[in-house]
């Protein structure tokens, strides 16, 4: 990954999709949504025939899921071969069954590798990857490492408006269920060493946006003195 890079991990709600590509307009990085990957997985294994989740174990998943996502924060979109996926992987029915896709190891070693092609494929000068693992998995040499958190009860908020068809209850349960299922993968709530930790729980959408392009231009002005 030769791009100046930029991990930003966090649980549901947190506000990482959003704040993140915000943070890439302002910066001129491309973004890259790690989570919709899981999503477009989840989304083949309910509607392509030749996926499903007993079998995604021994699938060759880099010759098989032909996955394509646009880095471009202002015109972004997610494909699956030929199917536009870009709305599809944020309702409710996928929701409810990515932890299921992401607990499987060798899916996420796939998608290990293919977050770090489609970064490396990139002629930007920065790209800025967000979603879970990535600081410390998938991009632990990553120039800035941010860990984005907020209390549970503003994450609830937060996905609640992403998703507008689901009920309160549902969303509640379906924030609980995937912290549940990533926790036994990867601790997404405690920074590890190198990895700064962003609150976002009394701070506003401009707020946090702020507090993360200020620690990339902390890190720009210090790496320039030395």
């Amino acid at each position: 990954m030769s791009q100046f890079l930029v991990a930003i991990d966090g649980p549901a709600g947190s506000g990482k999709s959003s704040v993140s590509k915000q943070v890439a307009r302002v910066l001129g990085f491309g973004y890259l949504d790690t989570g919709a990957a899981y999503r477009a997985l989840a989304w083949a294994v309910q509607h392509l025939e030749g996926f499903d989740l007993d079998g995604l174990v021994n699938k060759d998943l880099h010759a098989d899921f032909a996955y394509t996502i646009s880095l471009n924060p202002d015109d972004y979109w997610v494909r699956v071969g030929g199917h536009d996926l870009t709305s599809a992987i944020r309702t409710p029915a996928v929701a409810e069954s990515v932890s299921a896709v992401a607990r499987i190891p060798q899916v996420r070693e796939f998608m290990k590798s293919l977050t770090r092609d489609l970064v490396a494929k990139s002629e930007l000068p920065g790209v800025i990857v967000e979603g879970r693992d990535i600081t410390t998995v998938v991009a632990p040499d990553a120039e800035i490492k941010i860990l984005l958190t907020a209390a549970e009860e503003v994450r609830l908020k937060r996905r609640s408006a992403e998703l507008s068809e689901a009920s309160a209850a549902s969303v509640k349960r379906q924030v609980s269920e995937r912290d549940a299922s990533d926790s036994k993968v990867v601790d997404f709530m405690t920074p590890a060493p190198g990895v700064q930790l962003v609150d976002s729980s009394d701070l506003n959408f401009e707020q946090t946006v702020n507090a993360v392009v200020s620690l990339i231009e902390q890190f720009g002005s210090t790496k320039e003195s030395k």
